[in-house]
């Protein structure tokens, strides 16, 4: 099976930037220099002339006090109640993967909801994750390998695994498939952000 096809997925995360630095009263040349970015590569990505990396917005959503979620959607109220069409999924493409939002993003409990889809061989970052909570990974389709604490578990389709995710967590797809995968983090402490240990870890892998 080929790569992930990641058409039709970039929103106007150009418009986003300018709005949340205009709204905080940040100049470009601040944020340049508080995220270790060119003026001139903020102001391409403002113009929607490019498009940033993974790691390019997790730089950006630190230094401007953020989630890197904002960047794909307005700051909404969170709600009790979460209804997310397909379609209108937040979406954050890196090097070898997609990762879409399923509305927990928008949720007032202490739930993280989103689908990992990666090609073969992708990974996240060899140093793993650790943050509060617990997870639960179910394999959609293809083979994800999750290392847990040092142990090893093969997820096929079908497949599910739960664990207190203070322990330090990674994943790879090892099968010559594209595979995918829902995960979701609940009862965290409040204040973090699960979601946002994946995408940084996903973005260690990218290409410079």
């Amino acid at each position: 099976m080929g790569g992930i096809n990641k058409d039709g997925i970039t929103v106007e995360v150009g418009k986003r930037l300018k709005k949340l630095r205009e709204e905080r009263g940040i100049s470009m040349r601040s944020l340049a220099r508080e995220s270790g970015l060119s003026a001139n590569a903020l102001s391409m990505i403002e113009r929607g002339l490019t498009s940033p990396s993974v790691s390019t917005l997790m730089k950006l959503s630190s230094a401007m006090e953020v989630p890197v979620t904002a960047f794909f959607r307005s700051e909404p109220q969170r709600e009790k109640v979460v209804f997310v069409k397909a379609p209108s999924r937040a979406r954050i493409a890196f090097n070898s993967g997609l990762w879409e939002g399923l509305g927990g993003e928008l949720f007032s409990g202490r739930m993280e909801t989103f689908m990992i889809t990666l090609d073969a061989g992708a990974r996240s970052g060899p140093q793993g994750m650790q943050h509060s909570g617990s997870e639960f990974v179910f394999c959609l389709r293809g083979l994800l390998e999750y290392e847990v604490n040092h142990q090893f578990y093969q997820l096929e389709a079908g497949d599910s695994l739960i664990f207190t995710a203070q322990n330090v967590h990674r994943w790879r797809n090892p099968g010559p498939q594209v595979c995918n995968a829902i995960i979701v983090i609940s009862s965290f402490e409040e204040g973090d952000k699960p979601t946002e240990y994946h995408l940084a870890s996903s973005s260690l892998n990218e290409k410079t």
